[in-house]
């Protein structure tokens, strides 16, 4: 009888998920993790047991901590103290990542300017140019100041040795996938040196109360370049993120340790810097009267409310197939709001083009628009333009229902502080009750043809 094979031993382990497999690879085949297969053999951090060690300071009952011992700090910039949560805690570790030329460096010298002007000695270690470049670039903002000093370096040692030497009260990495270790094998970049890098840095600031700032690389899909372990290990992840076509920013928190995670701050980036935007309801409004295809909706961005315009364009056409052309709208739900206008309120659209945009560039994801698509294409079909000042809010449903959206109350407050008199929602009932009482706000003309 023959012998049975022995089974194969793992000789490779992840250091990500701890998953094996008997031959290299180079990802692995659970968590989908590039670089993080290694000998089985190679330090993982995994060990069989742990001594325990007399704790150098006892545990004490969480109703016997003062808060007071962690106060928050302005960075000088409010729109970013408001994603933080009111400002930045001490010993935080802050992750902000975003696209190639979005303004990651331009905010943070504005954020370390400021907080150098308040008093705070703030060092930027920038790994990816040199001192003259961010000397320039410094220079063309407006962020010069004494207290704010640079190094531009690579490795992590030498980094934590400017630590001591200028010991900051602010410390700004860009970016922690240009810093490497010499412990550490492999490239910068690397899962193995991204973790490595972060966990040291994160140290520091918890045994210091010193906040780190870190830059993040985002890969092809927008996610976090490294390993996801680098999201959990930091307290706040904001991402940066804009239009390069337009001069508008905005910081989202996707995680926050100490405040919510609904606040988005705005930023307008011009040629001199970056400024905020405390109020960016104009910035999506045009300022001419009011024309065929336009409705104003109100959107929320976290927990700001803004009035946003759509605009519709119909064209005759006799192609079979009629175009349907969105920007900054969900190309689906216009189809929807379409097919719904056509079934609901009797207005043919199959034979028109229809192109459906916003201003200023925002992009309108939720629902809530659908009322306000509808109109603006109603509008243009009819060639009659909504009232100047109506504001449309609301859920279409498929059986041409009106329904009520989220902050309802929050976005109709918004409207009438904009000077909205008239507000189309829930209320109304349907789309048919919908198009019938936005021509009760009409004022009527000689030459006024009906809405369908």
């Amino acid at each position: 009888m023959a012998s049975r094979r022995p089974a194969p031993t793992a000789a490779f382990r992840c250091t990500e998920c701890g998953w094996t497999t008997a031959k290299w690879v180079g990802r692995c085949g659970e968590c989908q993790q590039w670089g993080t297969v290694v000998e089985a053999s190679a330090q993982t951090g995994i060990t069989a047991s742990v001594t325990p060690v007399t704790p150098t300071r006892s545990a004490r009952p969480i109703t016997q901590i003062d808060p007071r011992e962690t106060p928050r700090r302005t960075s000088g910039v409010g729109e970013f103290d408001r994603v933080l949560g009111g400002g930045i805690v001490p010993g935080a570790a802050i992750l902000l990542s975003g696209e190639p030329g979005v303004g990651k460096s331009t905010l943070l010298l504005e954020v370390a300017a400021q907080s150098a002007r308040a008093g705070r000695r703030v060092l930027y270690v920038s790994a990816e140019e040199s001192l003259s470049q961010v000397r320039l670039h410094a220079e063309r903002t407006g962020a010069l100041h004494d207290e704010l000093y640079l190094a531009s370096e690579t490795d992590l040692a030498t980094t934590l040795g400017h630590v001591d030497d200028v010991r900051p009260d602010l410390l700004i990495v860009d970016s922690v996938q240009t810093v490497s270790s010499s412990l550490i094998d492999g490239a910068a970049g690397q899962p193995s040196q991204v973790r490595e890098v972060a966990s040291t840095l994160i140290r520091v600031a918890k045994e210091r109360d010193l906040p780190v700032v870190l830059v993040g690389h985002v890969t092809k899909d927008g996610q976090v370049a490294g390993p996801r372990i680098l999201e959990h290990l930091v307290d706040v992840v904001c991402h940066f993120e804009g239009d390069r076509q337009t001069s508008l920013r905005f910081v989202r928190a996707l995680k926050n340790r100490f405040g919510a995670t609904d606040e988005v701050g705005c930023f307008d980036m011009a040629g001199d810097g970056i400024t905020e935007v405390p109020d960016p309801s104009a910035l999506f409004l045009s300022n001419r009267p009011s024309e065929p295809g336009t409705c104003v909706t109100v959107a929320l961005e976290g927990r700001r409310a803004l009035p946003v315009e759509v605009q519709a364009l119909t064209l005759h056409t006799s192609a079979p197939n009629p175009r349907r052309i969105v920007s900054g709208v969900d190309g689906a739900r216009v189809a929807m709001v379409l097919a719904v206008l056509e079934k609901r309120a009797g207005i043919k659209l199959s034979d028109q083009d229809v192109y459906v945009s916003t201003v200023g560039g925002v992009r309108l994801t939720e629902p809530a628009a659908d009322l306000a698509i509808a109109l603006a294409i109603a509008s243009a079909a009819t060639e009659r333009p909504n009232p100047a000042k109506l504001a449309a809010i609301g859920e279409l449903s498929l059986s041409g229902e009106i329904r009520r959206v989220t902050q309802h109350d929050q976005r109709r407050s918004e409207a009438a502080r904009l000077g909205y008199r008239a507000v189309i929602d829930a209320g109304a009932g349907t789309l048919r009750d919908a198009l019938a009482q936005r021509a009760r706000h009409h004022a009527p003309r000689p030459d006024d043809r009906p809405d369908f």
